[in-house]
């Protein structure tokens, strides 16, 4: 299983790495999570720069794919050779996007009539790309996901779980990484908001 987490120039640190951290809790020698990069390095909104661990250019390879967010999205989607480098498939890949990652989606002509979910600020343009914006969390239909706010990346994340290695996996991915105190609970409202999209 192998899995990349789109990470472009002003990206959100909490969307990439919230997610790789939680993917990574998956403790198999076929499961590979990489930060996916169209450059060798890229930094954050708030100047953190991090190696790619792998390119664009391989993303068909991907058998997951996460879109994350950044301050920089609708550049992103006015580059042609960016866009052009994002061949996805939902007929052979799981594809999820997080915030401004849902405009790139709209962009490419993934959602089609499907609503979808993203942030505040990023509303109004996946709404001029044509898309209904559901006042939710997360959202999924078939091989899609959407999710809005920057702390939905864990379920991006334990929907890609669920979806291959199965909601028992996913449960205790998620309870590792929730507060003391709060984890049967934590567990229990996060996947509550997926389970419904997960067969």
């Amino acid at each position: 299983m192998l899995i990349s987490i789109l990470t472009f120039q002003g990206f959100n640190e909490l969307d990439s790495l919230i997610a790789l951290g939680i993917l990574n809790r998956i403790k198999k020698p076929n499961w590979y999570v990489n930060i996916c990069c169209p450059e060798v390095s890229v930094t954050s909104m708030n100047g953190v720069t991090i190696m790619a661990q792998s390119r664009l250019e391989n993303i068909e390879k991907s058998d997951a794919v996460i879109v994350g967010s950044g301050i920089l999205t609708r550049d992103i989607v006015k580059n042609p050779e960016i866009m052009g480098m994002l061949k996805l498939d939902p007929a052979k890949q799981l594809i999820a996007a997080q915030c401004s990652g849902t405009l790139i989606l709209a962009k490419l002509g993934l959602l089609g009539n499907v609503p979808a979910c993203t942030d505040l600020t990023t509303k109004p343009w996946v709404q001029e790309a044509g898309i209904e914006v559901l006042n939710e969390p997360f959202f999924a239909e078939n091989n899609i996901a959407t999710a809005g706010g920057c702390f939905s990346s864990q379920y991006l994340s334990a929907w890609i779980i669920a979806k291959t290695e199965g909601v028992q996996a996913a449960s205790e991915a998620l309870h590792y990484v929730a507060p003391v105190g709060e984890k049967e609970e934590y567990v229990e409202r996060a996947m509550r908001n997926i389970k419904k999209y997960i067969f």
